[in-house]
């Protein structure tokens, strides 16, 4: 097996996301994926801790919004500061060469209910580190809240247009029409 090969990561993720789609994700072992990327178990777990994992990338993403917010501009409201969160997230992550990678991921989340909790808890942890992150920037815990809720809100959706293969704009693009658009929605409420 070629363990040594660079990217084992990224391969896993693959390999799972294709087994996932042609057998479903209750009808796939660690020990498959771990196969199909030409990998041992023992490598599949040096990279993530069980096989839901290997399409939710660990707290990458949580570190990244954090940092994204501490390095927003010391004059951006608490909602441009997670605008700018999200930018930054989007750059890192949300690339074109993952538009399809992402695509399939929905469908395969959306027929498991294992899964979809794990979707629902990984946004929950992706409010939580900002709602922190803008705290920490002095944010009194109402605003950091309500921000952090409004850009996770504007996140899912933005995630969800972007994905859609049919659509060829940048993250960061839908991420700020959505932003936009929710800014708006809750200035009518």
């Amino acid at each position: 097996m070629a363990r040594w090969q660079p990217n084992a990561s990224e391969r896993l993720a693959l390999a799972a996301l294709e087994l996932f789609a042609e057998r479903g994700y209750e009808n796939t072992t660690v020990i498959d994926i771990a196969q199909r990327a030409g990998l041992t178990k023992s490598t599949f777990f040096r990279h993530f801790s069980d096989k839901r994992e290997v399409l939710f990338g660990g707290d990458r993403m949580t570190g990244l919004l954090g940092e994204a917010v501490v390095a927003a501009p010391a004059t951006a409201t608490p909602l441009e500061t997670v605008a700018h969160a999200l930018d930054a997230v989007g750059r890192e992550v949300f690339t074109p060469a993952r538009r399809e990678f992402s695509a399939q991921r929905r469908t395969v989340i959306a027929a498991s209910p294992e899964l979809r909790e794990r979707e629902a808890l990984k946004g929950l942890a992706l409010t939580a580190s900002m709602t922190d992150a803008l705290k920490r920037r002095g944010v009194p815990d109402l605003a950091s809240c309500v921000a952090a809720e409004l850009g996770a809100l504007a996140f899912k959706i933005a995630y969800e247009r972007w994905s859609d293969t049919a659509n060829d704009d940048d993250f960061s693009e839908v991420m700020r029409r959505a932003l936009g658009e929710v800014q708006a929605a809750s200035a009518s409420c």
